[in-house]
Formats: structure tokens, C-alpha cells, sequence
């Protein structure tokens, strides 16, 4: 299910009201303050549910978030959001913090708190907002790791994954692995928060637990990385490469067939996705770590059904008819 506000349609004096309304639904009910109220007040919002969580994304012209005391003190249920800065520069203060958030870079907010948040000019950021119970980790272990962030060993790939997600939201929580996704991204985000500061019973839990999680993670970040290996993935976990396979024997994974499974489905999305412009066949299963055009084929036409020359084809086709229509 979405919410999306897009103000293109909407008469220029009703935005400012339709943004204050649609923030309220969004996100965390908040003062709406415009950098430039008579000016070309502008936004667009989506929010999509990820099961247990929801990605939220915005972008807009200026714009200050000011959540009181008294607006926090309304909240029955926490909620924290880790937004990643896709234009513009983010700037917060919620309580003793001060960040500026460069556009890449991921951010932690309490929204059950009150904070002050904004940034000038045209921004945008995509977000996964989660319940603090879905996290299973303390509150006072949450609270002071969202402003340290950046100490966590997994604060990359966290950001990643939250950028793909905010990227194109309509088609992850679309997709029938979306329950899966859900799931990968709260243990994801839970390994994050636990891995600031220092080392702890719930920390090494929660690490242990999100292994899996994490290695997944890691290899759909790197598919395009013609050296991905198993001994490349379990150097980058500190793991031994028998542990590695041990692992996934546990989840009934076969770690080269689930790469190759990946890369061959990155290679028919780019394949759809450039069929108005096509870009030599060989190139794009390079791209996706295959070094040999005829095991690239073989391959697609195993899994797909057909070769692909012929999908693209196709895929042509068929956006040539909708367009006609």
C-alpha cells in the first residue's frame, strides 16, 4: 500500500496546506516551515509499507521540520528513521547533536523526540522508518547510536541498502520477495545500531544473528564485481570460508548457484531496461561478472526461457506497442 502527494497537481496557494497534511501522515507529525512560502513551494512524498517498517521518501524546496516537546509527548508508539541525504544537505539538531548530512549519507533520527530538521533549496531523502520494539534492542542502546552512525563497521552497507530501497520503492515492496526484503532490512538496520560503541552481549547477538542477513547484503552490493567470491565475501565478514559454507548449508543456500541466480537477474533488468537503446549483450554480462558471453546465454535461456537477444527484443517490442497505445 502508498501514500504519494505530488503538488504538480495541485493548485500553487493549496500547497503549503497539502504539504503540512501530508507530512502528518508521512512521517512524524511536525511544524511545516517553507523556506520561501510566496515562492515555487514544491514536493513530492511517497510512503510505502515494508512490512513491519515503511520506506519514506520526499523531496521538495526548502523546507524546516520543527517537532516540539509538546507534538512528541502526543506518540504512543517510537519510531526511529535512518534516512539517507539524496540532494541537498540535511541539517539536524535533536537535543545535544548538530549533523550535516551531505547527499550519500545516512542519518539517524529519534522521531518519537522532538528534533529541527531542514534543508535550503531543492533536497530530497529516502528513508526506512522502523518501530524501536521491531529493533529487539534497548532503548538506551538505540537512542546514543543514532548520533554515531558512522563508528559502526557496517554503516556502508547499511547506507546501500537504504539507498536502493528509498531508489525505487514501488518495485521492492511490489515485488513477492518483499516480505524477505523487510526482513533483511530490519536486521540489517538492528546489526547497525548495536555495532556503534562499545562491544556488548547484545551487540555480539545481534551480529551473530544478522550474519546471514549481512553476507546477502554484501554480495547483491558487489554482483558487479568481477572478483566476488566466496573467499572475497568471507574475508569481508572476518569469518573463515568453512564457516562461510556452513552457514549457508544452515539456510539451505548454495552461495555460487544464489550469485549466479543474482547477477542473471541484474542482467535481464538492465536487459528490459535499456531495450530502447541497446547496449552490446556481452558488455552488460561483463558487467554482471559473467566472462564468457556463451555462459552468459546459456545460462539466461536456462533460467528465462529464451536467449538474450530474443528477451530484449521482445521487451522492445512490447514498450513499442504501449507507446503506440
Amino acid at each position: 500500500m502508498a501514500f504519494v502527494l505530488d503538488t504538480a497537481g495541485i493548485p500553487v496557494h493549496e500547497r503549503v496546506e497539502a504539504v503540512h497534511t501530508a507530512m502528518m501522515y508521512a512521517s512524524a507529525p511536525c511544524h511545516v516551515v517553507h523556506e520561501n512560502p510566496g515562492g515555487p513551494v514544491y514536493a513530492r512524498m511517497e510512503v510505502w509499507d515494508l512490512g513491519d517498517a515503511n520506506v519514506f521518501t520526499q523531496r521538495s524546496s526548502g523546507i524546516r521540520l520543527v517537532r516540539t516537546a509538546k507534538l512528541a509527548r502526543q506518540d504512543a508508539m517510537p519510531v526511529i528513521a535512518l534516512s539517507v541525504q539524496q540532494r541537498g544537505t540535511g541539517r539536524l539538531e535533536q537535543g545535544d547533536r548538530r549533523e550535516l548530512t551531505p547527499p550519500g549519507e545516512l542519518l539517524g533520527v529519534d522521531l518519537s523526540g522532538s528534533y529541527d530538521y531542514c534543508w535550503s533549496g531543492d533536497g530530497a531523502a529516502g528513508c526506512v522508518q522502523i518501530p524501536l520494539d521491531r529493533l529487539g534492542l534497548p532503548v538506551d542502546v538505540i537512542r546514543p547510536a543514532l548520533g554515531n552512525l558512522h563508528a559502526s563497521p557496517l554503516y556502508r552497507l547499511v547506507t546501500s541498502h537504504i539507498g536502493q530501497l528509498a531508489r525505487d520503492p514501488a518495485r521492492i515492496t511490489t515485488d513477492p520477495a518483499a516480505a524477505t526484503v523487510a526482513a533483511a532490512t530490519i536486521d540489517l538496520c538492528r546489526a547497525l545500531l548495536a555495532s556503534v560503541g562499545r562491544a556488548g552481549p547484545h551487540t555480539r547477538q545481534a551480529l551473530a544473528d544478522t550474519l546471514l542477513t549481512r553476507v546477502r547484503a554484501y554480495v547483491r552490493n558487489h554482483l558487479t564485481d568481477p572478483g566476488l567470491s566466496p573467499a572475497t565475501i568471507a574475508a569481508a565478514h572476518n569469518i573463515s570460508l568453512r564457516h562461510l559454507y556452513k552457514l549457508c548449508a544452515q539456510a539451505d543456500l548454495s552461495l555460487e548457484q544464489w550469485i549466479i541466480s543474482e547477477r542473471l537477474r541484474g542482467a535481464r533488468h538492465e536487459l528490459l531496461r535499456t531495450a530502447a537503446r541497446p547496449r552490446p549483450i556481452a558488455a552488460i554480462a561483463r558487467s554482471w561478472g559473467f566472462r564468457d558471453p556463451t555462459h552468459f546465454t546459456r545460462r539466461f535461456q536456462a533460467r528465462y526461457g529464451t536467449t538474450p537477444g530474443q528477451f530484449r527484443r521482445t521487451s522492445a517490442e512490447a514498450r513499442e506497442s504501449d507507446t503506440m497505445h
